[in-house]
């Protein structure tokens, strides 16, 4: 399954359906946050490194939190199954685990977060319900966020590290590049 086909049936689900599937997301996303720190710490990168991967998992978990709350509120405690491919963790999971440098882990972390913000940003385009697109602006806002705090990092990492694998930065939203036209 593709993403835009991922995307055509994120944007059919049920507001319960779709908090469900983000929920486990956002769970995901925190467990592989931690197993990032792990590896950052032993292979003995720096402990702002490991620090970042550390606060990414425990907002992403944060996350998860929030949405369940508003799961359990409007629902019940029973998340709905929903057949979808988990699409912030999975298409990068097993590229995480061959990257050969922290250079590429973070260079695929942030991809990771920009796909994440792009759906969420189609699935606001159509998506009906005010509530279940209130829920996507926030998690893209969220996205937005983590790929801002990993750019950080790769670019810290660059400076020290150097770019021996000639690995390009992925692309600037909109938003940042106003930003950088301004300072």
């Amino acid at each position: 399954m593709d993403m835009e086909e991922i995307v055509e049936k994120l944007a059919k689900l049920s507001e319960k359906d779709a908090l469900s599937y983000w929920i486990k997301g956002e769970y995901d996303e925190a467990d592989l946050y931690w197993k990032l720190a792990e590896r950052a710490k032993e292979l003995e990168l720096d402990d702002e490194l490991v620090e970042t991967f550390v606060v990414l998992a425990k907002e992403s978990k944060g996350h998860g939190d929030r949405l369940l709350e508003i799961y359990r509120r409007c629902y019940g405690e029973q998340l709905e199954k929903v057949d979808i491919p988990p699409v912030e963790v999975l298409p990068f999971l097993e590229k995480f685990k061959e990257a050969p440098d922290v250079i590429s882990v973070l260079h695929e972390a942030m991809k990771s977060e920009l796909l994440a913000k792009t759906i969420y940003e189609e699935l606001i385009k159509k998506v009906k319900d005010e509530e279940v697109i209130k829920v996507y602006k926030y998690l893209a806002a969220v996205e937005q966020d983590h790929y801002n705090q990993l750019r950080k990092e790769y670019e810290i990492c660059m400076r020290k590290y150097g770019n021996e694998r000639n690995i390009e930065m992925p692309a600037l939203t909109s938003t940042e590049k106003e930003k950088m036209i301004q300072e």
